[in-house]
């Protein structure tokens, strides 16, 4: 069995989901399947417009807003993408706001 994650549509955020002998997915894997659902264009990041749809079928109010928010707190280098390092802090900002849910 394979772990993914999934937008719950009632909860409006992204968990990771595993069958009961399966143990949660880890930041690394989370990730993971973050950019394989996300990152468009395969080029290891995610941009404005790929946040914009992500927090648009997270469930979002303003996913544009939301979007530039992330891009501005977790691009540090400033380069328009959040990859690499960077995907660990969108993944901190999603979590404080709600948008993902890592059970441990």
């Amino acid at each position: 069995m394979t772990r993914h994650l999934f937008h719950s549509p009632y909860c409006n955020n992204i968990t990771s989901h595993q069958s009961s002998k399966e143990a949660p997915l880890n930041e690394e894997q989370l990730r993971d399947q973050i950019l394989k659902k996300y990152d468009v264009n395969h080029d290891g990041g995610l941009s404005k417009e790929e946040l914009k749809a992500a927090f648009q079928s997270l469930g979002a109010f303003l996913p544009s807003w939301r979007a530039n928010r992330a891009l501005r707190h977790a691009d540090t280098n400033r380069d328009g993408l959040v990859s690499g390092e960077e995907l660990k802090v969108l993944i901190q900002y999603a979590k404080k706001h709600g948008y993902i849910h890592i059970p441990y």
